[in-house]
């Protein structure tokens, strides 16, 4: 799985070398926000069912027309299916702040996603507006630190630049 330690130790092996200084300055940054990243990832995990159904609520609020016939949200099991989505994507970003590293997303939620939406006719803005919303509802001190906070912060970036 890929992280910053991984990455440094792969680049300077494929490069024959020992990892350079900024290689080991970005381990060391990594390791100094661990305990953010770890508190970020337990305030998800605690709040995970909440979290997914306000991202999901606000999803269907601005694309009212996804509960149509024909769309992703047509009756209550596809529904459930969204919120299920929205879920695994908060999860493999919880995966992202343990290890520190996109590994999680990139290898999990990102590969190939664009391509199965489009072939499901799912619509990514939906996912993007979910987590968008998410991000733009985290708050210190009432969800967590304001350095965990921007760790969260950065990981939900991520999946909402990857999926746009």
């Amino acid at each position: 799985m890929k992280s910053v330690a991984t990455t440094v130790v792969t680049a300077a092996d494929a490069a024959g070398r020992f990892p350079s200084q900024n290689d080991l300055e970005a381990v060391q940054g990594n390791i100094q926000r661990a305990a953010a990243r770890l508190e970020a990832a337990e305030k998800l995990a605690e709040g995970l069912d909440k979290v997914t159904k306000e991202a999901g609520d606000a999803c269907f609020s601005k694309y009212p027309y996804l509960k149509q016939a024909g769309e992703a949200g047509e009756n209550q099991t596809k529904v459930d299916k969204c919120y299920r989505d929205i879920a695994h994507y908060l999860r493999l970003i919880n995966y992202c702040l343990v290890v520190g590293g996109t590994g999680p997303l990139d290898e999990w939620g990102i590969a190939g996603a664009r391509e199965v939406y489009r072939t499901l006719r799912l619509p990514t803005a939906a996912y993007v507006e979910a987590l968008t919303f998410t991000r733009d509802r985290a708050c210190s001190p009432r969800d967590m630190s304001p350095q965990a906070l921007n760790e969260f912060k950065s990981y939900l970036d991520y999946a909402i630049n990857a999926l746009s």
